[in-house]
């Protein structure tokens, strides 16, 4: 009976703790300028599976997320964030994509914060 007892303990403890480690904080930087590239940015992100949160700041470039670990990482959200047309650190988004962007999203002429055009 006492090894019972143990073992549902051990059972239990280790669904807790495993439940408890699946969700992550992250964040990093991404270059955009406004509210349109915020809006393709969290969308494009959203869009991935395991992102449970996101949510990105104009003024300071930081994403930040809540993601499942075991259904993502964070190369396959940099992809997906380059393939709407926006740049992190490690990755760039191709001329071709981001020339598709709209024209007031271009930050890599001027980076500066645009959110009051829009």
């Amino acid at each position: 009976m006492k090894k019972i007892i143990l073992g549902l303990v051990f059972a239990f403890v280790s669904v807790v703790v495993s439940a408890q480690e699946k969700n992550k904080k992250m964040s990093f930087e991404v270059d955009g300028k406004c509210i349109m590239c915020k809006e393709r940015i969290e969308q494009a992100v959203l869009g991935v599976k395991g992102v449970k949160y996101a949510s990105w700041d104009i003024p300071t470039h930081e994403l930040s997320l809540i993601v499942d670990e075991r259904k993502t990482n964070a190369m396959k959200i940099k992809s997906a964030i380059v393939a709407v047309g926006h740049d992190t650190k490690e990755l760039k988004a191709t001329e071709e994509v981001y020339d598709k962007i709209h024209p007031c999203c271009k930050y890599r002429e001027d980076n500066t914060d645009d959110s009051g055009h829009h």
